[in-house]
C-alpha cells in the first residue's frame, strides 16, 4: 500500500490516545516515510505578516514581531464586520445565538441526516463544521464549510443569507465578492476498501459571526477579529493568526503569553523533518529521469 500523508504539526496538538503526535507512533516509525517539506506559501503574501508567523514557528518571536501585532490591536467599540475567533465554545455560541435572535422572523431549520455505523457517524459529526441543527434567517452571516469549485465556494467562504429557494427552502447566500449561490445539502462520508460505511448530509454552512479557533483550522479568511487572551493550548494562537491572509485583515482584542508559543516537541521534530526532506531531495535529484518517471507511474497505478 502506498500512502500520501499531508499536514502541519504546528497546528493544535492531538487529544486522547496518550496525546501522542503521529510521528511518535509505532506505525509512523515502521513506515519510515519519505519526507517532502513544503515551504511555498499561498495563503499569505504579506511579508511583514509572514515574518511574524515564521518567527512563531521558529521560536524566534521577538519585540519587533510583537510591535507588528500590537499595531493590530483593536477595541470592542470599534470592531469591523468580520468573523470573530475565540478559544472557547461558550463565547462563540453566545455571540452567534444573540446575533441570530436579533434578526426578525422565525428561523429556517435544517437537520443533519445520517446513515451507517454509529461510531463512524460520530467521527464524521466531530469533524464536520456544520452543526447537526442549523438555524438560519434572512441576513444571517454564514460561512461555507466545504469546498465546491463548481458552485464557486470553499471552506471559509463568507456570505450573507439573502433568501431561500422556493420549494426546497435551500438558503441563497451572497458572498463578499458579490456572487449569489444557492447552497444545497452535501455529504460527508467514510469509506473502507472502496465501500461507504457512514454518511452525514447537511447544508454546508454555519453561523459565522463567531467560530472557535479549533473549528477554523483549514480556513482562509480575508479578515478576522480574534481574542487570544484565553488561549490554553500550544498552537492555538498560531492557528488563529495564520487563518488571515494579511496583517491588515487582522484585528486583535487581546492575547496571553501562550498565544505565541508552539509545542516544544514540534520544534524538535520539525528540524528532523526538514533534514530528512533535504536528504530525500538529494537522493531523488541523483536519480535518472526515466527511473523517477517509472516510480511516479507505479505510485499512481497503486
Amino acid at each position: 500500500v502506498q500512502v500520501v500523508l499531508v499536514g502541519d504539526f504546528f497546528h493544535l496538538p492531538p487529544i486522547g490516545q496518550g496525546d501522542r503526535f503521529a510521528f511518535e507512533s509505532d506505525v509512523w516509525r515502521s513506515m519510515r516515510p519519505v519526507v517532502c517539506y513544503l515551504t511555498e506559501q499561498h495563503r499569505q503574501s504579506d511579508d511583514r505578516f509572514l515574518s511574524v508567523l515564521s518567527a512563531i514557528r521558529d521560536d524566534t518571536y521577538d519585540e519587533l514581531h510583537h510591535e507588528l501585532l500590537t499595531s493590530r490591536k483593536t477595541h470592542t467599540t470599534n470592531l469591523p464586520q468580520a468573523t470573530k475567533l475565540f478559544s472557547h465554545n461558550v463565547n462563540v455560541d453566545d455571540i452567534n445565538s444573540k446575533e441570530l435572535d436579533q434578526l426578525p422572523g422565525l428561523p429556517t431549520t435544517y437537520m443533519m441526516e445520517t446513515k451507517g455505523r454509529a461510531s463512524l457517524i460520530e467521527g464524521l459529526k466531530e469533524g464536520c463544521l456544520s452543526p447537526e441543527r442549523l438555524q438560519l434567517k434572512l441576513h444571517a452571516i454564514v460561512m461555507c464549510t466545504k469546498n465546491n469549485s463548481q458552485k464557486g465556494y470553499v471552506n471559509g467562504t463568507l456570505g450573507t443569507v439573502i433568501g431561500f429557494e422556493s420549494g426546497t427552502k435551500y438558503p441563497i447566500i451572497e458572498t463578499k465578492k458579490g456572487d449569489r449561490i444557492t447552497i444545497e445539502p452535501v455529504d460527508w462520508v467514510v469509506e473502507e476498501d472502496g465501500k461507504q460505511k457512514a454518511q452525514i448530509t447537511q447544508i454546508p454552512l454555519r453561523l459565522a459571526w463567531a467560530i472557535t479557533i479549533h473549528k477554523s483550522q483549514g480556513m482562509s479568511l480575508d479578515a478576522a477579529v480574534m481574542d487570544l487572551s484565553q488561549v490554553f493550548e500550544y498552537g492555538q494562537g498560531y492557528v488563529a493568526l495564520s487563518r488571515v491572509r494579511s496583517l491588515d485583515g487582522l484585528h486583535l482584542l487581546g492575547w496571553n503569553r501562550q498565544a505565541f508559543q508552539v509545542h516544544p516537541r514540534i520544534k524538535d521534530e520539525d528540524s528532523r523533518l526538514r533534514q530528512r526532506s533535504e536528504y530525500a531531495e538529494v537522493a531523488f535529484g541523483d536519480m535518472p529521469s526515466s527511473q523517477l518517471k517509472q516510480m511516479q507511474d507505479n505510485f499512481i497505478l497503486a
